[in-house]
């Protein structure tokens, strides 16, 4: 049953980098609050260097904030271990980055099947390479099981990053610039992808781009600026 609340709460959230002296110290964000209700879709946007990046890694745990908490179904993840915080990361959150990381000498399936194998349960693994094949084939590449990353093109390698993402059936999707490496056609394909699997209820998804035509698609968009944050409800 799912929590009540917001799936995510981003609540007073601060982020600033030392430098050599207290002067020179890099402030990227400065007070940032929001919520993000289970089954939206959210656009990041700002110019480079606002610290759209920064935030998405804060949300999804690969950083931490210097003030201010993150909320996950109302879990604070400030206080969990690391035991707690690879468990959120493995099957509350996936991630898509620009750079697909698929393993060049695993296989497609291999590669969406890699989230699966820290789960000891055999059972959960044969359920999981079952899921494997139907989101393959909702996503065109039921016939590239076998194939390598170097033998697809870049369009069907981030497809495959997006199956990956989605095989341990995470609550919120987190994509940083997920077709800045692509061409318009293979743009254009994931990102109906992305708002398909939103629209179809099986994922909260935020994305981080400047690409204005993805980010019109969101149902909302929060603009970075000097560290603070302008929200946009569709």
């Amino acid at each position: 049953m799912p929590t009540p609340g917001p799936l995510l709460r981003v609540q007073d959230v601060w982020k600033s980098y030392e430098g050599m002296t207290p002067d020179a110290a890099v402030h990227v964000l400065n007070g940032i609050s929001f919520d993000v209700n289970r089954g939206e879709s959210v656009a990041i946007v700002g110019p480079s260097g606002s610290g759209k990046s920064t935030l998405l890694n804060i949300i999804g745990t690969l950083d931490s904030p210097s003030r201010g908490k993150v909320f996950l179904e109302n879990r604070d993840l400030s206080i969990l271990d690391e035991r707690q915080i690879a468990e959120v990361r493995n099957f509350r959150i996936g991630f898509v980055f620009q750079a697909h990381h698929l393993l060049p000498q695993c296989t497609v399936l291999e590669n969406v099947m890699i989230p699966t194998l820290a789960t000891p349960q055999a059972d959960w693994r044969q359920i999981a390479q079952e899921r494997a094949l139907q989101l393959l084939d909702r996503v065109g590449l039921r016939s590239r099981l076998n194939h390598r990353p170097g033998q697809l093109s870049g369009g069907e390698r981030q497809r495959v990053a997006v199956v990956r993402a989605l095989i341990n059936q995470p609550q919120l999707l987190l994509a940083d610039e997920p077709t800045g490496a692509l061409d318009s056609k293979a743009s254009e394909e994931l990102s109906q992808l992305l708002v398909d699997l939103n629209a179809e209820g099986k994922v909260t998804l935020m994305i981080v781009t400047h690409a204005t035509s993805l980010a019109n698609r969101m149902k909302r968009i929060l603009r970075l600026t000097d560290g603070r944050i302008s929200d946009s409800t569709f």
